[in-house]
């Protein structure tokens, strides 16, 4: 059952939209050489700390057999797609590129988003995989409109970066949020214009296209919740959470953009 979120509920998301962008941006001002994830997951717990809030991914469960999240945010790196665990132990080094995902529940409502950072000087290949992922979330974001369906959502990133030689995550979808870290509906980053959930104004959705460079197959790591690509090509993830209004989409976590960057 989906969830259309009222004006004040909206202003609620908004609020807390805001304190998961300005954790990345903090973020990317520190991402470098020598860092370690796990500096990187106290900075977002000191700065979600101090804005009253609570952090949606540490203790979070996918199912009853999977363990707990132990992590403030999910940071992974290179073929890590997804729900990478942080380390004080996994030190960046020059030329990988980090993922970065954070959630946050603020007055009961929930903010998530996504971006994925280079580490110092990047090779061209690598670039572009950041440039051709930020650019599929924002044709999909351009798409989220009052009619308009989740399969436009999800076409809007498949048309653009399966062309382009490039794989798409079928396996791990976006998702609605609100008064809960992942509501209805489910927003796959593929699909068909027309087809699936129509989009209605006040409608909160977290869109996040995680692209890959080479094969479209992925593998749960031993730890039970990092995911990685099949054949060790590099992924990046970028992801926001938008309110479809009568207007377009607005977004409620506005990060900087990495682009020209």
């Amino acid at each position: 059952m989906l969830h259309l979120k009222t004006p004040e509920e909206i202003d609620l998301l908004r609020k807390a939209g805001r304190v998961v962008a300005d954790i990345l941006d903090h973020i990317g001002t520190v991402v470098r050489p020598g860092v370690s994830t796990g500096e990187l997951d106290r900075i977002a717990d000191e700065h979600i700390s101090a804005c009253g809030g609570t952090a949606a991914f540490k203790g979070y469960r996918m199912t009853s057999r999977t363990p707990p999240f132990p992590g403030i945010v999910c940071a992974s790196i290179n073929d890590e797609i997804v729900h990478g665990i942080p380390s004080d132990e996994r030190k960046l080094e020059e030329g990988d590129i980090l993922s970065i995902d954070v959630g946050v529940c603020l007055n009961g409502y929930f903010g998530d988003a996504a971006c994925t950072y280079p580490v110092g000087a990047i090779s061209p290949e690598r670039q572009r995989l950041l440039e051709v992922t930020e650019t599929s979330l924002n044709r999909a974001i351009e798409a989220a409109r009052v009619g308009k369906t989740v399969g436009d959502i999800g076409y809007a990133v498949e048309s653009y970066a399966v062309p382009l030689k490039y794989g798409i995550v079928r396996d791990y979808t976006g998702h609605g949020v609100g008064r809960k870290l992942h509501e209805a509906p489910q927003v796959p980053n593929f699909g068909r214009p027309g087809r699936g959930v129509m989009l209605q104004r006040g409608l909160t959705l977290a869109i996040e296209p995680m692209i890959m460079s080479g094969r479209e197959a992925v593998r749960v790591g031993e730890n039970g919740w990092t995911v990685l690509t099949a054949d060790g090509s590099d992924a990046a993830h970028f992801e926001r959470s938008i309110v479809v209004l009568d207007d377009g989409p607005e977004i409620l976590t506005p990060w900087t953009s990495r682009m020209g960057r």
